[in-house]
């Protein structure tokens, strides 16, 4: 079961990769991948069903950003005191 869903997502990710995307497909794709590599990794932690749930969307939540930050090619710098900056990835 486990093998046939790492199968499924990686053939997804490769397939969707090699399209040309707008910005926000790229960010719903991202969203959707890092989805998917959440409920992964909670079903191998053996996590309960709201651990499973925090980490679908905090997967879903960190594929977006970096979905757009790739898009973009900005990243987000910490100025240190709480507040963020943008500026271009190294």
């Amino acid at each position: 079961m486990y093998r046939n869903m790492i199968a499924i997502t990686c053939a997804s990710a490769l397939a969707l990769s090699a399209c040309q995307m707008t910005t926000n497909e790229q960010a719903v794709v991202g969203g959707l991948v890092g989805a998917g590599a959440g409920l992964i990794t909670a079903n191998a932690l053996d996590a309960n069903r709201n651990w499973t749930v925090i980490a679908v969307l905090a997967g879903a939540a960190a594929g977006t950003m970096v979905a757009r930050n790739n898009a973009t090619n900005e990243c987000a710098y910490s100025n240190g005191d709480g507040t963020y900056r943008t500026g271009p990835c190294p």
